[in-house]
């Protein structure tokens, strides 16, 4: 009895919405190689040029974004640990109530999950998280980020379009 109440919950609409769990995947696997390829062929802090406004320099980060809370102790590398755990959960169980056709809002969703999923990582591994795409302006830098900080960067803003313009669409045109 208790399988076959597990296997109604797990089948029809909750597990089709995770379906785009796939793409949360691609996301920390794309992180993790970038990663991997900066720590094994940059030296740390040492910048390599790509474009006059786009360097390759290795960085670590025991913060949150934008270095955030980085010269703590070290209780903030717990505190982001149990903040991306609680987010993602969160946004896994949002995804599984999307409608079928809520699909931008189920790509941004599975960005934010496998951006922090990503960098939780490597909280939990090395206990900073490794950044190396580093964006400037002349001698103006911009905080170095990586793979996982650009989707959670991508799905934030896909969620706040979503909530001011795609959302207000569909109400008004459901109201129709």
């Amino acid at each position: 009895m208790l399988m076959n109440y597990l296997r109604n919950q797990l089948t029809g609409l909750q597990v089709s919405r995770l379906k785009w769990l796939w793409l949360a995947v691609l996301t920390i696997i794309l992180d993790f190689a970038t990663k991997q390829m900066a720590e094994n062929f940059l030296e740390y802090a040492q910048p390599i040029y790509v474009l006059p406004v786009f360097d390759l320099t290795l960085l670590y980060n025991k913060g949150a974004a934008f270095s955030f809370l980085a010269n703590e102790s070290g209780w903030q590398r717990w505190f982001f640990t149990i903040i991306a755990i609680s987010v993602s959960g969160v946004l896994c169980v949002w995804l599984m109530k999307l409608k079928e056709t809520e699909k931008w809002l189920a790509i941004a969703l599975a960005l934010v999950i496998g951006g922090a999923l990503g960098n939780l990582y490597d909280r939990l591994v090395y206990g900073h998280v490794v950044d190396f795409i580093h964006l400037h302006w002349g001698n103006k830098y911009f905080p170095a980020f990586n793979i996982a900080d650009s989707a959670i960067s991508v799905g934030a803003v896909m969620l706040l379009i979503d909530s001011l313009f795609l959302q207000k669409k569909s109400t008004s045109n459901s109201s129709n």
